[in-house]
């Protein structure tokens, strides 16, 4: 049986379909989602986009302001969760839905189990993880959203969750031509082995394999579990662990009660310190640690 070009083509660029989910959030909380971006590739081409504000009946902190620049007033009159989510099911059922780290995966599942509604029902994908398996250089650092698509020439506004949704998706499309696998096949193939470091790793607790791996977290405020074993899942899920916030810290993580007092009340030293990093353009994210827990528990 001889298989037609036109047939073989289609084949082709089914393996470039999938849909890309992006969100931005009120405050450190993953389930305050303030914006929600949608972006949907068929045919290796950017075919649909679709994006909303989102009021999620919660505080808005100064340092997620700063950052994405939407404030409580411009949500003020936008749809809940509860309302967006019956527009976001017909993008994401049954597809590929990618996001790149799994901080929007995780922000979709805390949201949904916020106001009782089931999670998607589909397939993820992260394109983090897919870009430190196709490209060695970003194997191990510089796998963030903005640092690949600089390196790959893409132009895109930082922090808008539909503009980030189409970079990432960007970034997939060419880890799928650059491989010749499909956004199918990258589902299983996120779980390969990454390329050995090019020097001995400092330490041999660390799974740098792990869904956060390259980040270095530092803990802050009373933990549910003892600081050894909140360590010990971090190393586990391919985080440092660093005892100090610095320059090389990505992750700030607040134990769930003292990030609930967040709203204009005492904050840590260190979480005093990482807001200080974060107004001079360093990367870090605040989050609770029932979220971080949740992100460790998402793969």
């Amino acid at each position: 049986m001889t298989i037609s070009l036109k047939v073989i083509l289609h084949l082709r660029v089914k393996k470039m379909d999938f849909t890309v989910i992006d969100v931005e959030t009120a405050n450190p909380n993953l389930g305050s989602i303030c914006q929600v971006g949608v972006a949907v590739f068929r045919d290796g081409e950017l075919r649909e986009s679709w994006s909303s504000l989102v009021n999620p009946n919660d505080y808005f902190h100064h340092v997620n302001v700063s950052v994405h620049g939407i404030d409580e007033g411009m949500v003020i009159s936008a749809p809940t969760w509860a309302e967006v989510y019956h527009e976001i099911l017909p993008f994401v059922t049954g597809q590929i839905v990618a996001s790149h780290m799994p901080f929007d995966r995780t922000a979709t599942l805390r949201a949904c189990n916020s106001v009782g509604l089931a999670h998607f029902d589909c397939t993820w994908l992260d394109t983090a993880r897919v870009a430190r398996r196709v490209w060695s250089d970003f194997s191990h650092s510089g796998y963030g959203l903005k640092n690949l698509a600089t390196h790959f020439g893409i132009t895109f506004e930082h922090h808008d969750a539909l503009e980030d949704a189409r970079a990432a998706g960007e970034i997939l499309l060419r880890a799928i031509v650059h491989t010749g696998s499909s956004a199918a096949e990258w589902c299983s193939l996120v779980k390969l082995p990454l390329a050995p470091q090019s020097k001995l790793a400092e330490t041999l607790v660390i799974n740098r394999e792990g869904i956060l791996g390259g980040n270095v977290v530092v803990f802050t405020g009373g933990l549910s579990i003892p600081r050894r074993e909140a360590s010990q899942m971090a190393a586990a899920g391919g985080c440092e662990v660093g005892s100090n916030v610095t320059k090389q810290t990505t992750l700030l993580v607040v134990g769930d009660q003292d990030i609930s007092r967040l709203a204009g009340k005492d904050k840590s030293s260190k979480h005093v310190k990482a807001e200080e990093l974060i107004a001079k353009g360093q990367n870090i994210r605040i989050l609770g640690e029932s979220d971080f827990q949740a992100l460790l528990q998402s793969v």
